[in-house]
């Protein structure tokens, strides 16, 4: 199945538009506007969010946003979609035909607008990578394989024994 790369594009609460992770600093992180291309440090006491963790609630199970965006994508051939500033009715119903089964109890009309905005705001930027689930889980086991191979093993320290056995060569 196929979905949409979203690694190190955060959301942060307060502050408009999308940003790109850039570095960890001493007191928060290092982003970048997508919209002005600015760089600040968002503080660690920020609610930051990564575009990956975000799911929109149906009724019987959570949709990762990168899916969202991937039928958006579909649906609209790869063009920009409905403005999030849309009427509201015709805002719900162009997400209820994406997503049929959402849960309209927990899915607000600011939460509708946001992924439309968010949608637009990433294709205009041309940050709609479309990747094969399977080759990013894959591509994760293969870095998590490296790590645990540059893995040192534990030098071995002399015991109590070793030395006395020393001691009884001299």
């Amino acid at each position: 199945m196929k979905t949409i790369q979203l690694k190190d594009i955060l959301a942060i609460s307060g502050k408009g538009g999308l940003f790109k992770f850039i570095a960890q600093a001493r007191n928060g992180i290092v982003v970048e506007s997508l919209e002005d291309q600015k760089r600040h440090v968002a503080p660690a006491t920020a609610r930051v969010s990564s575009l990956e963790d975000i799911a929109i609630f149906t009724i019987e199970e959570e949709i990762p946003l990168a899916d969202i965006f991937f039928m958006i994508h579909e649906k609209s051939d790869g063009k920009e979609t409905t403005s999030h500033k849309a009427q509201v009715e015709e805002l719900k119903s162009k997400f209820k035909e994406l997503v049929p089964e959402y849960d309209e109890d927990r899915v607000y009309v600011s939460d509708i607008k946001k992924v439309f905005q968010w949608y637009n705001q990433l294709h205009s930027h041309e940050l709609l990578e479309v990747i094969d689930k399977e080759e990013d889980k894959e591509e994760d086991k293969e870095e998590d394989k490296e790590k645990a191979e540059n893995v040192e093993e534990p030098k071995e320290t002399p015991t109590e024994e070793s030395g006395k056995a020393a001691d009884k060569t001299k």
